[in-house]
């Protein structure tokens, strides 16, 4: 990422702190997890590694993913991308990856190997259109390449267990109603208050603990 780039992000993160910090909660992990949230975490600039690597991530934990990227991570050092589409199924299937997903991050480098879009350009629904055209690649999967790539600040994503139960826990609510009420309120950056939020649940770090 160049200096100009991690600069936005950062200016990014701190007004969406200041903003973010007018909810009680999301002001006391801010406090204490706000110097831990890194603006180049998940970046990459070959978008088709950048998702390879987020398909590792899908419906596994947080800390079987670190080991697994690393792992995909020594096996493609120095490769082009023409180079990693043409290793060994079985080869990448090795570090710990299901064949399906194999298969999946396969699709995503035949993508790029034939698209030259510039996704920055895009809107979220031009991004989303594109992207979930490639067989293995869900809603999911799109809300955090916005997130962590395209860094757009307003998203969240519904879909990713680890952020709702996070506010289930932050907040003590259940209810999708209740939910939705909170997560409105982090508008216009939403994206922001999601990284406080995966903070709070990889670190065990939570509001009512505070209080207790």
């Amino acid at each position: 990422m160049n200096e100009d780039k991690l600069l936005n992000k950062k200016d990014v993160i701190k007004k969406g702190f200041e903003f973010l910090s007018k909810d009680p909660v999301l002001r006391y992990l801010i406090s204490q997890l706000g110097n831990k949230i890194d603006a180049k975490e998940r970046f990459n600039s070959n978008y088709a590694v950048a998702i390879c690597n987020l398909i590792i991530e899908q419906q596994i934990s947080f800390r079987a993913a670190i080991t697994i990227k690393s792992k995909f991570k020594k096996l493609i050092d120095g490769l082009s991308n023409s180079e990693i589409l043409n290793l060994d199924n079985n080869k990448v299937q090795s570090i710990g990856l299901s064949f399906r997903k194999v298969e999946y991050m396969k699709n995503v480098l035949i993508f790029f190997e034939k698209n030259n879009d510039r996704f920055e350009s895009f809107s979220n629904d031009e991004v989303f259109d594109k992207l979930i055209s490639i067989k293995g690649i869900g809603k999911w999967t799109c809300e955090m390449f916005l997130i962590f790539v395209l860094f757009r600040p307003d998203i969240f994503s519904f879909g990713d267990i680890a952020l709702i139960n996070s506010i289930k826990k932050n907040y003590n609510v259940n209810s999708r109603t209740e939910i939705e009420k909170i997560v409105n309120n982090y508008k216009p950056y939403r994206s922001i208050a999601s990284l406080i939020l995966w903070a709070s649940i990889e670190s065990d770090t939570f509001f009512k603990k505070s209080i207790s």
